[in-house]
């Protein structure tokens, strides 16, 4: 088969390429009936039966007998930005008792690089205390989420969210999500060139319909207005969703290859920006005992200028829409589309649709995927304060008003804030003469700017219970408790400022990116973890698993001696991922495929 034809068979799909003369997609919005193929998963009847989206929402959202949204608009929600979910801490009471579950909404907020400015942070802090659970949370894609709105107050708290110029449509569904990018404060002149391509592309890829300005924001469709069309994605949008990163070297804090559409920054000698490595292919989700499933780290396949960057996005996106599976969506990422034809064929592809190969991948070297830490100074003598959020939870306790004093602080910052993928904060472009003010305010609130362990500080974890729907042990509300008891072993061995990058997850689907951790722990079921071993300091090679269902007395037997032997013989430089390999407690992964094996 060569790179212009299609691929036949039940999922096949005419190529929606970029001449005009070529046919779209099956699920495209062309004005004539197009035969869709055989076999599709129900979500993708629900799609094609939405009308851009709209589903019933509007009704489900105004029936008072129950506190859910029919099925069907529990699954369009998502590409509003918003999740159905229940307190599963009360959901056998609940049943007791002969009630329905108790249902609410977590909001998701689509804010390309995660840069606010401190009036958005204060309207945001605002609906997490008035409308949420009282907490607001950082995303590891650099966003806000919301947990607890109950079903009265979703509309207005995603109007809310859109009166502040930020939005909620498309950080969630199989579309784009939020394009992330690195804030990398020191070297901010670069960031903020970097950032407005985020930006772009994220405006880019956008969904057009309508109907979300018609259901939150009360924005009428005039008569004789202009249909619904949506260019790129179709009617059916994508088979899966779809993650973009741009990372800017040294630091890969990103995770660029966890992504199905990566861009590596390239600087010129003279220090600008000449253009980006592309990679393609990147995704954490798997289930548990189904080998057919696995994560998978994104395929160097060229370099792009800066003009070149769109178009490559556009093309992308558009070879995973025509060629995804529509039938099986544990099958429906662009890593399993990759490895089902190959790379070579991909990058044949993307040729084809550019009209022209992308220039041979430009070098680059990533050191770590981590945050830097307290006060750094960029350019025009800026400052800027990266805070450690612990599992990007935004709340207020005994300990630390951290809440409280995120407000205050905003109330007086006229720079911005950037949320970092690792579910960090920073508070950047401080003017120096507002630096004693917020140091005051951090004082006064008992945040901490540093004193904490290497681990834990490079450590981060998923929500998973008691809001998500698929999680199948603690993660947020319990990895805090095994980091304090890692933490005695590691001070104990002398290594309590050796970074080791630690990820837990309820389950395996991989929000945290647990499979590039040096020690990740995936939820197997209550109080039991698988523990993988192995991943890149650098975010740069997967995990291996080295033992399942363990619980926390397990855990801690198995990992003691390891990390005992770490220290007493580790090379100089060498990092705990590459020491588990060396020593042979797990062995390399060299490819997705490779996973399981």
């Amino acid at each position: 088969m060569s790179a212009a034809e299609p691929p036949q068979g039940a999922n096949s799909a005419p190529r929606g390429g970029s001449e005009a003369a070529q046919p779209r997609a099956w699920g495209d919005h062309t004005g004539e009936t197009v035969q869709a193929p055989p076999g599709r998963s129900e979500v993708e009847r629900v799609k094609d039966a939405s009308d851009y989206l709209r589903g019933t929402i509007v009704q489900s959202l105004a029936n008072p007998i129950t506190g859910a949204l029919a099925d069907s608009d529990a699954q369009l929600i998502k590409f509003h930005g918003s999740y159905q979910q229940d307190d599963r801490d009360l959901r056998d009471e609940r049943r007791r008792r002969k009630l329905e579950p108790l249902y609410s909404f977590m909001v998701r907020v689509r804010a390309p690089g995660g840069v606010v400015t401190p009036w958005q942070w204060l309207v945001l802090d605002e609906l997490a205390r008035t409308h949420a659970n009282g907490s607001l949370r950082l995303t590891t894609r650099q966003s806000f989420q919301f947990h607890g709105i109950l079903k009265p107050r979703l509309k207005e708290t995603i109007a809310a969210v859109n009166e502040t110029l930020l939005t909620t449509i498309a950080a969630c569904g199989d579309v784009n999500r939020n394009v992330m990018c690195n804030p990398n404060p020191y070297q901010s002149a670069l960031h903020g060139e970097v950032f407005d391509w985020a930006s772009r592309i994220s405006e880019e890829l956008k969904p057009r319909t309508r109907a979300y300005h018609e259901i939150w924001l009360d924005d009428a469709l005039v008569a004789g207005g202009e249909p619904d069309d949506e260019p790129l994605y179709g009617r059916t949008y994508l088979p899966r969703k779809f993650k973009i990163a741009i990372a800017v070297p040294p630091s890969n804090d990103v995770d660029v290859f966890a992504h199905d559409l990566g861009f590596i920054a390239i600087v010129d000698d003279d220090a600008r920006l000449a253009g980006f490595t592309v990679t393609v292919g990147g995704g954490m989700g798997m289930t548990h005992s189904e080998p057919a499933t696995y994560p998978r780290l994104g395929d160097v396949i060229g370099f792009c200028r800066p003009e070149q960057m769109l178009a490559v996005t556009q093309q992308v996106v558009a070879i995973q829409r025509d060629y995804g599976d529509r039938s099986d969506r544990k099958h429906a990422r662009l890593k399993y589309t990759i490895d089902d034809r190959s790379v070579d064929w991909f990058s044949a592809e993307l040729a084809a649709r550019l009209h022209a190969p992308l220039e041979p991948p430009r070098p680059f070297r990533f050191e770590h995927n981590g945050d830097r830490y307290g006060w750094t100074e960029g350019v025009g003598g800026k400052q800027h304060l990266t805070l450690f959020i612990e599992n990007g939870r935004v709340q207020d306790a005994p300990q630390m008003s951290l809440m409280t004093g995120l407000r205050e602080i905003a109330k007086v910052h006229d720079g911005d804030f950037r949320l970092t993928a690792n579910q960090n904060l920073i508070v950047a472009n401080v003017d120096p003469d507002k630096r004693l003010a917020i140091e005051s305010l951090l004082a006064g609130h008992r945040i901490e700017v540093d004193g904490r362990s290497a681990v834990r500080v490079n450590s981060m974890a998923c929500v998973a219970l008691p809001s998500c729907g698929l999680a199948m042990a603690e993660s947020e509300r319990y990895l805090p408790t095994l980091i304090d008891k890692l933490e005695r072993v590691l001070d104990e061995s002398g290594l309590r400022h050796d970074a080791i990058t630690v990820r837990m997850t309820g389950c395996p689907n991989g929000c945290a990116r647990p499979y590039v951790a040096e020690i990740a722990f995936v939820g197997k079921s209550l109080g039991k973890y698988n523990v993988y071993l192995g991943g890149g300091f650098a975010g740069d090679r997967l995990n291996r698993l080295y033992r399942s269902a363990l619980s926390e007395d397990e855990i801690l037997a198995e990992l003691t001696p390891i990390i005992r032997r770490y220290a007493a013989e580790r090379r100089s430089g060498e990092r705990f991922g590459d020491f588990v390999i060396r020593a042979g407690h797990v062995s390399e992964v060299t490819s997705g495929r490779t996973f399981h094996a």
